[in-house]
Order: structure tokens, then C-alpha cells, then sequence
């Protein structure tokens, strides 16, 4: 198969799709590998990386697309990417449709078989592909907060972990899943007073244990949530939804109730964001204020360590790269019913209920697909 990777477009994002480990796992299995110059140059990986790999070096994003049989990616594509995709043709990337409406339907008007990495599932449930980039957001997620509670940035002016005499931040982590964990690892290693929130009483029974006593869990509720945050000096949303829009779980009303300068780190906005009053930014203009709460709504939070991001995601990803090149897509999806979770569109279709939910159209189940006849469709 031939296989594409451009340089992505999305502001301020550096990682890359494939790796030259990747590459030359590709080729040495008989594919072909179109690389678009300057792709890895973010991650630290020269075109002369991919080259000994064996990679073809593609002078522009359009002589990658136009060759490719699949398309590897990290983010979702961007608007002028998605004019250049077409019906037979593969995209492997992140996607997060749920809250996005045009992406949606520029999919769809393409007619490409999209899989979203952030729905692929594994035997115990979990998200595989999503869960390297939940690691690194989740570890980030204190950092990038300590650094907006700074005095100059908008913040209270409080020290994350306190100095002696002087008590330490308050921590408030929404979700104890992939992201909740890794930031809660964090914030207690740097002397944070950090509480987290969850749902599954087993959850924060795994949390209490593996902690030690070091943070407090408390049942997630909307009451509790509207006790806690009060006394926030950071809160962190950390819930997700597979393939759905995240959950509004503090409302504009309740900045009232926060302390002034008071910061909310939103790491479920790539799904729509957990406050409703979040919404996208970048890392050159990461933050921005509303009642007097300072918010960091960054979409792409593992981009700002981009080699670590791009090794990891490229570690969980080629596994799946190399088992659609080999089978195709089709024959991929029928052989794992996890890789086939991930199946978003095809050939102008919704093939997740999730997202159709979220934006109101209609969609089939992967399942569904499969069991109709198979088109033949010739990607040129």
C-alpha cells in the first residue's frame, strides 16, 4: 500500500504521523512511504531521517495526498486538507467529530474511510491510542496551570506546592481515568493539596491505594463540585466521553463562586471542553480570562513536547498502521473488532453513533457496514 504523511497544519502543533522507525518498519513489509518535507522537523527527525528510512521525500502536502492510499496524521484535518481527501482513500488520525460540524461533514462530502484513533478500543476497554496522548496532556495539565496561576499571567499568584509556613495549592481533578491519574501524579509530586473526582467508587479506590493517602477522592457530584471549586485554586477537567462531547460540569454561573484568578485547565477540549465556558486556544495564545478566571483551553496540549508526543503516539499507532496496509481496511476491521470501533465515516456514511448523536444525523454501526456487500472503489 502506498502510505501518506503530511506535515500537519494545525497552529503550534509539531508532532508527526509516522516516525522514520515507523517507515522503515512499513517498508521493509513491501509498502510504499510518502513523506511530506519538513514533516518531522518539529519532532527533531530530518528529511534525511525518513530518506534512510526509506521514505520518497513528497515536495508538498498535495503530491502526498495525491499518492496515498492511506493518509497517517496526528491531528484532525484542517480545512484545506480535507478538500484534497477522496472516496477509496484512508485516514488514520485523531478526529474528535463529536463537537465539530464541519469537520463532519466535509468527511463525509469526501467520501473517505476515516478511523479515529481516539475510539479504537483494546480487550480490557480501554483507548490505546488515546491513552499515550491522556498520559503526557494529563502530566502537563499541573505545569501548564502552575504557570498560569503566576501573578503576571492573570493568576491568584500561588505557588503550586507552598513553601514552609505558607499552605500549598488547591488541586481539583475532574476524572480519574488516563489524564486524572497522570496529573494527579504530578500535582501531589509537586506538593499540591489535590483532590480528584470520579464516578466509579473502584476508581477512586484504586486511586486511594495507589496513592497512599497522599490526595483525597471524593464521589463526583454536581454538589460536590460546586463545594470544591470554590476553594480551587486549579481545576482540571479530565472526563471523557469515547466519541461523544464532553459533559459541562461547571457552569459560567459557577466562576462566581471561584476565587479571583483562579484557574481552569481544560484537557477535554479536543471533545468540546468540560466548562461551559471553554473554548479552543493555542499554545502561542494559550489562556484567556472570563469573570475573572483564567482559562487554559489548549487543543493540543502533547504538541508543546513534541518528540516525546510523536514516539509515544507512534509506539500505540503501528501496530494498526501496519495491519491496514497489509489487509486493507476492511480486512483490518474484520479481524479486530477493536480497530473496527474506530471506524468513523465511509463512502459519504456515519459510521459512529456517538458523533451522530452529538450533531443529530444518522449513522450505522461498524458492524452494520461490514454486513453490507462490499463497493469497489479505485483510489487513483
Amino acid at each position: 500500500m502506498k502510505i501518506g504523511c503530511p506535515k500537519e497544519i494545525k497552529p503550534q502543533e509539531f508532532r508527526v504521523g509516522l516516525t522514520p522507525a515507523a517507515v522503515t518498519e512499513a517498508v521493509g513489509r513491501g509498502h510504499e512511504v510518502f513523506v511530506e518535507t519538513g514533516a518531522g522537523l518539529g519532532a527533531g527527525f530530518t528529511d534525511a531521517d525518513y530518506a534512510a528510512a526509506g521514505a520518497d521525500i513528497a515536495p508538498d502536502a498535495r503530491s502526498v495526498f495525491d499518492a496515498a492510499a492511506m493518509i497517517v496524521k496526528v491531528k484532525e484535518p484542517q480545512a484545506p486538507e480535507r478538500q484534497m481527501l477522496r472516496e477509496g482513500q484512508l485516514l488514520f488520525t485523531y478526529l474528535h467529530l463529536a463537537p465539530d460540524p464541519d469537520q463532519t461533514r466535509d468527511l463525509l462530502g469526501s467520501g473517505v474511510t476515516a478511523i479515529a484513533y481516539e475510539t479504537v478500543t483494546d480487550a480490557p476497554g480501554g483507548l490505546p491510542l488515546l491513552a499515550p496522548m491522556s498520559e503526557v496532556a494529563g502530566r502537563l495539565a499541573p505545569q501548564v496551570g502552575s504557570w498560569a496561576l503566576q501573578k503576571a499571567n492573570g493568576g491568584r499568584g500561588v505557588l503550586l506546592g507552598g513553601v514552609p509556613g505558607v499552605r500549598p495549592a488547591n488541586v481539583v481533578i475532574i476524572g480519574g481515568g488516563v489524564v486524572g491519574t497522570a496529573a494527579a501524579r504530578v500535582a501531589v509530586g509537586m506538593g499540591a493539596n489535590v483532590t480528584v473526582m470520579d464516578r466509579s467508587i473502584s476508581r477512586l479506590s484504586y486511586l486511594d491505594d495507589i496513592f497512599m493517602g497522599r490526595l483525597t477522592t471524593q464521589y463526583s457530584s454536581a454538589a460536590a463540585t460546586a463545594d470544591l471549586i470554590g476553594t480551587a485554586d486549579m481545576v482540571i477537567g479530565a472526563v471523557l466521553i469515547p466519541g461523544a462531547a464532553a459533559p459541562k460540569l461547571v457552569t459560567r454561573a459557577q466562576l462566581g463562586t471561584m476565587q479571583p484568578g483562579a484557574v481552569l485547565v481544560d484537557v477535554a477540549i479536543d471533545q468540546g471542553g468540560c466548562f461551559e465556558t471553554s473554548r479552543p486556544t493555542t499554545h502561542q495564545d494559550p489562556i484567556y480570562e472570563v469573570d475573572g478566571i483564567v482559562h487554559y483551553c489548549v487543543a493540543n496540549m502533547p504538541g508543546a513536547v513534541a518528540r516525546t508526543s510523536t514516539q509515544a503516539l507512534g509506539n500505540a499507532t503501528l501496530p494498526f498502521v501496519l495491519a491496514l496496509a497489509d489487509k486493507g481496511w476492511r480486512g483490518a476491521i474484520q479481524d479486530d473488532p477493536h480497530l473496527r470501533a474506530g471506524l468513523s465515516t465511509h463512502g459519504g456514511r456515519l459510521t459512529s453513533p456517538p458523533v451522530g448523536e452529538a450533531l443529530g444525523l444518522e449513522a450505522i454501526t461498524p458492524d452494520q457496514l461490514l454486513a453490507e456487500p462490499a463497493r469497489v472503489t479505485r483510489v487513483g
